[in-house]
């Protein structure tokens, strides 16, 4: 079998969600191709796992300070691009194209007629799960931005809905817990007003990550750049975790039982929608404004830890994908959550 898989790079929870399957269709013998948008060549880390891959320009949405910048997204597009780099793109090869909401390979797939098959979070949208801010808008984009024949949405809960569990890039790092330990990873806000926001909370020790962080310590605060090995240790010892909502790392910090915050991306649909979930579920702390008092007392909080032990979801995937993906992914669905 040889496979294209398209991953929308503009977050590193798809791309985290595509080296944990990439691990077991390596392990298959699959041959599997990949290809990368919504991010510059420049703000990619720790990619050796994916070979020789492509990139491309493709589609995402610019934030400024905290919110979703519309303005500047529409500005930063380019459609003429986007329809060449689709209309270009030799998918005659592949027996089947993966796409993880990128939209290149989806539509190319689509034209060109192959059997293609989407994994992601926001295929979850398409189903009735808990959403805030949505309108016709966001459900045209969830719908058409990436399109498959076959999608697999993913969420932390089912909601009744024939979607799976989360995809986790399991590191099998078991490093013991430090009791005070704060992972931070806000990269949509301003990095020196978080740290300005941790300064005064002098009895916790911060390991923040954001883009254009270097490597530094700050008192009972150590900076660091995106990196994967680093992140993942820091994450597996830490007891807490504060971040935006973003779906793969809240799902890896429920999976390692982590006490956890989160602040929505303003104007971000399926943030406010994620962090309803988590409220509802009682997974999470969460909040629309950030400041040391709250960031103080959530610390301080009798939150409790939730006992959250998700499948190997990648794992079924691929054996799934081997045997010709013939069962429904209904009964997919049914068979991870039991």
């Amino acid at each position: 079998m040889k496979i294209l898989y398209g991953v929308q790079a503009t977050g590193n929870g798809h791309i985290s969600r595509a080296r944990a399957m990439g691990k077991y269709l390596a392990q298959a013998g699959v041959q599997v191709d990949y290809l990368f948008s919504g991010r510059e060549e420049s703000g990619l880390f720790d990619m050796q796992q994916f070979g020789n891959f492509q990139l491309k320009r493709g589609l995402t949405f610019v934030t400024l300070n905290g919110k979703v910048s519309y303005w500047q997204s529409v500005k930063q597009a380019s459609l003429l691009q986007l329809k060449h780099d689709i209309n270009s793109l030799d998918v005659s090869r592949y027996d089947l194209i993966l796409t993880d909401f990128e939209p290149i390979t989806a539509h190319a797939a689509r034209r060109a007629g192959k059997r293609s098959i989407a994994i992601g979070h926001q295929y979850a949208f398409l189903h009735k799960i808990p959403m805030q801010d949505a309108n016709l808008m966001t459900q045209l984009v969830f719908k058409h931005f990436a399109p498959a024949q076959t999608q697999l949405g993913l969420h932390w809960h089912h909601f009744n809905q024939p979607i799976l569990p989360p995809i986790i890039d399991e590191t099998g790092d078991h490093s013991s817990v430090k009791p005070q330990q704060v992972l931070v990873y806000l990269p949509f806000e301003d990095q020196q007003q978080v740290i300005s926001w941790l300064k005064p909370l002098t009895g916790y020790q911060f390991s923040l990550y954001g883009p254009g962080l270097e490597i530094g310590t700050q008192g009972h605060i150590s900076t660091h750049p995106p990196a994967l090995a680093p992140f993942k240790a820091d994450l597996a010892s830490c007891s807490y975790v504060l971040s935006n909502a973003g779906f793969e790392l809240i799902s890896e910090a429920l999976q390692l039982q982590k006490r956890i915050m989160v602040k929505p991306l303003q104007g971000q649909m399926e943030q406010h929608s994620n962090a309803l979930a988590l409220k509802q579920l009682n997974l999470a702390s969460t909040t629309d404004e950030l400041s040391s008092q709250h960031i103080a007392q959530w610390l301080n909080s009798n939150q409790a830890r939730r006992s959250v032990q998700y499948p190997n979801v990648a794992q079924a995937i691929c054996h799934w994908l081997l045997q010709g993906a013939t069962d429904s992914v209904a009964s997919l669905s049914q068979q991870l959550w039991r």
